[in-house]
């Protein structure tokens, strides 16, 4: 639950973050800085809230349902991920909740689950992912929160898609043609999505739908055909290092 940077409990709080503020921990938070941590008052702490920077604080009060923490300064500003967005479609359990944590990672500002016509899970539990995503923040030692939001038809969803914002469309069935050449058919560099199928695939029809719109711009992950999870780790990697914040 929490990143320890020099010796400090990292923590994800909903709260306003400045200079001389208190800070009151909601119960599961208390218990886990009092029982699990066993952090007393006086102990210093880290925190962000995703738009406020990271802080130092100091806790002021420790009991076993009870912890309030005063803030003390700014340790670094407000660093936001680029504008990506991760659309994928959830798969089993464990290797959704992997999905998730690695999209917040690496730098994703959204995530949106998507139902395919082949997607094998039909429900998700939106509270839990994000649960997941801030854990890996707090993990990470990111400032940033990305959004999870709750699952969509994927036809639905390209419908009412911005015109603005491009998709790097990973195309199984390009396997074995060049990782990660994008043609931009006057492509920005701005706004982006990553979409990644589910275990089955694209349908046909979904696949030729993808290939005519505009805005989608068909990539290959290599000359091998990946799990959902592997593939959705190397097409962030792919974005981030071609159009993102890890370029040269």
């Amino acid at each position: 639950m929490s990143f320890m940077q020099d010796g400090k409990t990292r923590l994800y709080v909903e709260q306003m973050l400045k200079e001389g503020q208190c800070v009151k921990l909601p119960d599961d938070k208390s218990h886990y800085i009092f029982n699990v941590m066993r952090l007393r008052e006086d102990d210093s702490m880290l925190l962000f809230n995703g738009h406020d920077g990271e802080w130092s604080a100091t806790i002021g009060k420790a009991r076993r349902k009870e912890v309030i923490l005063r803030v003390d300064c700014k340790n670094r500003p407000q660093f936001d991920p680029p504008d990506l967005w991760l659309l994928f479609a959830p798969i089993k359990k464990s290797r959704t909740d992997f999905i998730v944590e690695k999209a917040a990672e690496m730098g994703c500002a959204r995530i949106l689950p998507i139902m395919t016509e082949f997607t094998n899970s039909e429900r998700i539990r939106r509270d839990r992912l994000q649960t997941h995503a801030i854990d890996a923040i707090q993990q990470c030692g990111g400032t940033y929160v990305p959004r999870v939001f709750h699952m969509q038809k994927l036809g639905n969803l390209l419908k009412n898609w911005p015109k603005d914002r491009q998709i790097m469309f990973c195309d199984e069935a390009m396997a074995g043609k060049v990782a990660g050449k994008v043609n931009c058919r006057g492509g920005g560099e701005n706004k982006w999505a990553v979409l990644i199928g589910p275990e089955g695939g694209f349908s046909d029809r979904e696949r030729k739908n993808l290939h005519s719109l505009p805005f989608a711009h068909p990539v290959s992950l290599g000359p091998r055909v990946l799990r959902a999870d592997t593939a959705a780790v190397a097409a962030l990697a792919i974005w981030q290092k071609t159009l993102g914040d890890w370029r040269e």
